[in-house]
């Protein structure tokens, strides 16, 4: 893996209540492909990304889990998650990565843009397609 140039603050989104001092690991199931282990630990230098990934994760565990943000830091060498960069979007918008490392929590981050009632009902909808279709592949 090459390290990308980006420092950070970093922020992983989750539905996991978690202290600082926590590791993140790889190794769990995908919140978008359940019946894949993921072998990497995702996270962004947008908490705003981090917001939406962790309101996801809630909408997925059935909308009564708690979403959370969490500032993280790397343990080890990460890269650009090919899951979004150059396959989605052309460069890395997102500031979006992976280590297959563990991620340390260094913080809680309690404030980020919420999705509406109305965006929410349009990545259940996204998210109801993502599960079907081959587009959903994640690269693991």
């Amino acid at each position: 893996m090459s390290t990308p140039l980006d420092r950070g603050p970093f922020f992983h989104g989750t539905v996991a209540y978690l202290k600082v001092g926590d590791l993140l690991t790889p190794g769990r199931r995908s919140n978008y492909r359940p019946d894949v282990v993921m072998n990497h630990i995702y996270f962004t230098a947008l908490a705003d990304g981090a917001g939406l990934a962790a309101e996801i994760a809630a909408e997925l565990a059935g909308g009564a889990a708690t979403p959370r943000v969490y500032t993280v830091e790397p343990t080890g060498a990460f890269e650009d998650d090919p899951n979004v960069t150059d396959k989605k979007f052309p460069g890395n918008p997102t500031r979006s990565y992976r280590s297959s490392e563990p991620l340390r929590i260094v913080g809680e981050v309690t404030e980020w843009s919420r999705l509406t009632p109305e965006q929410l009902q349009a990545w259940r909808q996204r998210l109801s397609v993502l599960r079907t279709i081959e587009r959903g592949e994640i690269i693991n």
